[in-house]
């Protein structure tokens, strides 16, 4: 069975994402009055035109201000690297 794992830590979300290809983006059109970054997403592999690239900054400062954890699977179930994520509100 896979299990997630709550993370706040931003060098384990920032590694667990890279290490996977991953790129902080977010999702355009979810900027709220056209300030500051929207829904926070990963963009792996070749770039996704709903998904604009941001930098790390800008990203954990956005993670922050939501009060956000990030939701991550190591391995899937049958034991291999895992894509799977999700940002949660902390506890």
């Amino acid at each position: 069975m896979s299990s997630a794992e709550k993370i706040t830590d931003h060098k384990k979300i920032r590694k667990w994402a890279e290490d996977r290809g991953g790129r902080p983006s977010v999702a355009k059109g979810t900027e709220k009055g056209g300030e500051g970054a929207g829904v926070l997403r990963f963009d792996f592999g070749p770039k996704e035109d709903s998904l604009e690239e941001i930098d790390w900054d800008a990203f954990f400062e956005t993670f922050e201000e939501k009060k956000l954890a990030l939701l991550a699977q190591e391995k899937t179930a049958d034991g291999k690297e895992s894509r799977f994520f999700k940002f949660v509100e902390r506890d």
